[in-house]
């Protein structure tokens, strides 16, 4: 690792590998080496890794427990201009996990914060899942009651965004139960498990058929768990919605390219927003 280069006093958020260790970067090995002492929700669990690539940086735990008196420590430590590296269990920190005060509490004390960017199991399972992802909405994990997981998912039944959500060996076959009762069973869906590990698995298909696949796979009931929803349908618009998005469009260019926006944006058939541009005057030709 090359000398010391860090500035001084700056809080680094790092990514770490979610499983496969050769996934961490080279920037996080080398600010995991040179910064003063690493935040780490798990201490054995980060020491682990910092044996794997022979570092000796010191390690203080800091998770959901400690992490207000731990904040006021490790500000003080960067006010006094050392380098302190924030990680996680696995992935990217904050992301369902320990470190929102910390880093909010550095941002308002006027401390620089970096992001050392890396693995995420989130995005590495929507970039598989082969559903929309134009935009898409992180729900972490849901409610471990039953009746408080049934009612976020009710809520959420509607949401024409991609869900993501993690869950626990422990919950995932009652979770992805009331997902097929709060969105149908029919709703495409991809379940990603032991994301990057020796026993990766994807099962993709609707919420009735990775329920089904997961049940029959022997190693379902292991590992740690990813979903992907796809989001509601959503409804074409009403014929007056089309026409009031036609004139706007219809005003500025010619009617050809104003129906095909049009269409893209209500949802409705070109042929339907072009009909409307005609029903409103603008000759065909223009």
């Amino acid at each position: 690792m090359p000398g010391n280069s860090l500035p001084a006093g700056t809080l680094h958020v790092v990514a770490t590998p979610i499983g496969n260790l050769d996934d961490i970067s080279l920037r996080a090995r080398t600010v995991l080496a040179e910064v003063a002492v690493i935040a780490a929700e798990d201490t054995r669990r980060t020491g682990q890794l910092l044996a794997h690539f022979d570092i000796a940086t010191p390690l203080v735990a800091f998770h959901e427990h400690n992490e207000q008196e731990r904040t006021g420590e490790l500000l003080a430590r960067l006010a006094a201009g050392e380098a302190v590296a924030l990680v996680s269990d696995a992935g990217t920190p904050l992301i369902s996990d320990p470190g929102y005060r910390l880093v909010a509490a550095a941002r308002d004390a006027g401390l620089p914060v970096t992001a050392i960017p890396g693995c995420c199991a989130a995005i590495a399972a929507l970039s598989i899942a082969g559903l929309p992802t134009h935009r898409f909405r992180f729900e972490g994990f849901l409610p471990a009651r039953g009746a408080a997981r049934q009612a976020r998912l009710a809520a959420l039944a509607q949401v024409p965004d991609t869900l993501v959500f993690y869950e626990s060996v422990h919950r995932i076959a009652e979770s992805l139960a009331d997902m097929a009762g709060a969105f149908g069973e029919g709703r495409p869906a991809f379940v990603a498990r032991e994301l990057t590990k020796l026993h990766e698995a994807g099962y993709p298909g609707t919420l009735a058929s990775v329920q089904a696949a997961l049940a029959a796979d022997p190693g379902g009931d292991r590992g740690e768990f990813t979903v992907v929803v796809g989001g509601a349908p959503e409804a074409p618009a009403g014929d007056a919605e089309v026409e009031r998005v036609v004139a706007v469009l219809a005003a500025e260019l010619p009617t050809g390219q104003a129906a095909q926006l049009a269409a893209r944006l209500t949802g409705c058939s070109r042929r339907e927003a072009y009909d409307a541009a005609l029903r409103l005057g603008r000759p065909r030709g223009e």
